[in-house]
């Protein structure tokens, strides 16, 4: 009776076609990583697709007879390179099964860079590019912004250690420019990343290796001369493209979004199959942003970040769970708080000690703290293009000391305690408290090295000689033994099935799962479901709005110190220029294009 009814409702509620169907796709708006996890958020984000929605909607139509295409419109707000990744492995399984998939795109690069949208396109049977655009395969290029000399001017300096020559967090405030080992490290990374550009471009295109290459140098390219080429196939508009999928699907096709094709499917799919309170499922726990203590939540500006509360107890409501045969723990991520990261790394070790298996799911960036958060499981599947590593550590203070004496601001200050003032915007570091400092940064780059030891079972000489606070691509992860294999969530949810003993159709299920009542009661222990909630949009409001646990600071001796001395203007130069939020962050800001 519960299955007739929730058919009804589904018939009801919007006809299912039941001819020919071409998916439609855009992605011109960008996608989120995670799913929101409160109700401010879930309003904001209600026009956004979802990563994971989408792979499940084309997973979905490739095993459907009555999709016979997908038109996707690509081009627009940038998508990260291990994202895009994804999208072609998800395209390219669908034409596998026999399906059609054109792309068309207004511009790939509106007098700007275009190379991630078409290197998406490239995956697809067919590339529209409209007449009046343009191609902007432009190379790739790694670009890091320093302001020591715009600090100096003003009179502010910024003291910083690190662990070691590689983990250039602290270089936009520290340098004028990359050092010997920051290019090295960035010349291999834009390498890396152009050789899987143009691998694609020479064998979807039909080019030669050399051919690919040589494209890079001489774009960016006119329409016509895109065509000419052979970088695309037709320059057309919107109708054109649109009639071309429709006449190679048949008369009777109807369009249907991908977001509404994969929500119709599934409540078709549960009408049709009785619930199963024993089922046993993947639970799928997204680590998203930068890592901080307390609360995961999202500012107005900055975006998520990830609180080690909030994940650690989703973590620990996964692992308590019976029908949870496996946790999939989806990481992108580049650091933070490196106390944060241990707390969710020491769940990570309790799951798997519990009999839970954990397998790691890397998304564009999965570096340092959130390496950290990852370096425990079972297994870790990546994309060739995500960032990951930057095994090292950060701490440092800004000091305000020449601007203020600039301005005519005077301090005095009385403590109790030899150190009280060492932390201080104000002073610099004392020899004294530089020793201190030296202590702390080769104490947690002991203790993280030791543990990707522990967990990637290397020897801690093999740790150190890629570590040092090195930035690899996923490529390079899985050939130096940081990860295991390439792929993306589907591969790492086959890895998870396997290893959690679970049928090969075992369902995903986003972990934990609380039904509104519980989101709005309050929480009887730090054991409750429930405590695996994030703080949501208002805490981060409030966070941007007094200069406090916004996520940048970790500690005294966060690096973060600046923003918070600055105040709400910090939390600004922050998040335009992403400096580091924790002893765990990746280096810098890097815009990959």
């Amino acid at each position: 009776m519960a299955e007739a009814t929730l058919a009804h409702q589904i018939t009801r509620l919007r006809p299912r076609p039941s001819g020919p169907l071409v998916l439609e796709l855009d992605l011109t708006q960008g996608l989120t990583e995670s799913p929101p996890g409160d109700p401010v958020s879930a309003v904001l984000s209600r026009n956004r697709l979802r990563l994971g929605d989408v792979l499940d909607g084309l997973r979905r139509a490739a095993d459907d007879d009555r999709v016979q295409g997908l038109i996707a419109k690509v081009g627009g707000q940038p998508l990260g390179l291990a994202t895009v990744q994804e999208l072609r492995a998800a395209v390219a399984q669908f034409r596998a099964a026999g399906k059609t998939a054109y792309a068309w795109a207004e511009s790939f690069g509106e007098f700007g860079q275009g190379n991630w949208p078409y290197y998406l396109a490239t995956v697809f049977d067919r590339i529209y590019l409209q007449p009046s655009g343009g191609l902007g395969l432009t190379g790739v290029v790694v670009e890091r912004v320093f302001l020591r000399s715009a600090l100096d001017k003003a009179g502010v300096s910024f003291e910083a250690g690190q662990r070691h020559e590689y983990k250039t967090a602290a270089h936009a405030l520290t340098e004028r420019g990359f050092t010997g080992p920051a290019r090295e490290e960035t010349q291999h990374l834009a390498a890396a990343v152009a050789d899987q550009l143009t691998s694609a471009i020479a064998e979807r295109r039909g080019k030669t290796a050399d051919e690919a290459r040589a494209l890079l140098d001489r774009g960016p390219f006119l329409p016509q001369q895109a065509l000419a080429e052979g970088l695309v196939d037709v320059l057309g508009y919107r109708d054109e493209a649109y009639a071309a999928i429709k006449q190679k699907a048949g008369p009777d096709a109807t369009l249907q979004y991908v977001s509404r094709y994969r929500r119709s499917s599934t409540l078709a799919q549960r009408a049709r199959k009785l619930p199963n309170p024993r089922e046993r499922y993947v639970a799928v726990v997204y680590a998203t942003g930068p890592i901080r203590m307390g609360r995961s939540g999202r500012g107005p500006a900055s975006g998520p970040w990830m609180g080690s509360d909030t994940i650690a107890a989703a973590l620990r409501a996964a692992a308590a769970d019976e029908r949870a045969g496996a946790i999939l723990l989806r990481v992108n991520s580049p650091g933070g708080s490196a106390t944060a990261s241990d707390t969710i790394w020491r769940e990570v070790v309790r799951a798997r000690a519990g009999g839970t298996p954990v397998v790691v799911s890397m998304g564009d960036v999965a570096a340092s703290g959130g390496y950290y958060i990852a370096m425990a499981a079972d297994e870790i599947v990546t994309q060739p293009g995500t960032l990951t590593g930057s095994i090292g550590v950060v701490v440092g203070k800004a000091v305000f000391e020449d601007l203020l004496g600039r301005a005519g601001v005077t301090t005095d200050t009385v403590t109790e305690g030899r150190h009280g003032r060492m932390f201080a915007p104000t002073h610099p570091f004392s020899d004294d408290e530089w020793a201190i400092v030296d202590t702390w940064l080769d104490e947690i780059y002991a203790d993280f090295t030791r543990k990707v030891a522990s967990g990637r079972g290397l020897t801690e000489a093999e740790v150190d000689a890629v570590a040092r606070g090195r930035v690899w691509t996923g490529a390079d992860a899985v050939g130096n033994g940081l990860a295991d294999q390439l792929g993306g969530m589907a591969d790492a949810a086959v890895a998870a099935r396997r290893r959690g003993g679970l049928p090969a159709d075992a369902p995903l299920k986003l972990f934990p799962r609380v039904s509104p009542v519980e989101q709005l009661r309050s929480r009887d222990s730090s054991e409750d479901r429930a405590a695996a909630l994030p703080g949501g949009l208002l805490s981060g409001l409030a966070a941007l709005l007094t200069g406090s646990g916004s996520g940048y600071g970790v500690g005294a001796a966060g690096l973060a110190g600046a923003g918070r001395a600055w105040g709400p203007a910090g939390q600004l130069a922050a998040q335009l220029l992403a400096p580091p939020a924790g002893e765990l962050m990746m280096p810098g800001y890097w815009r990959v294009g």
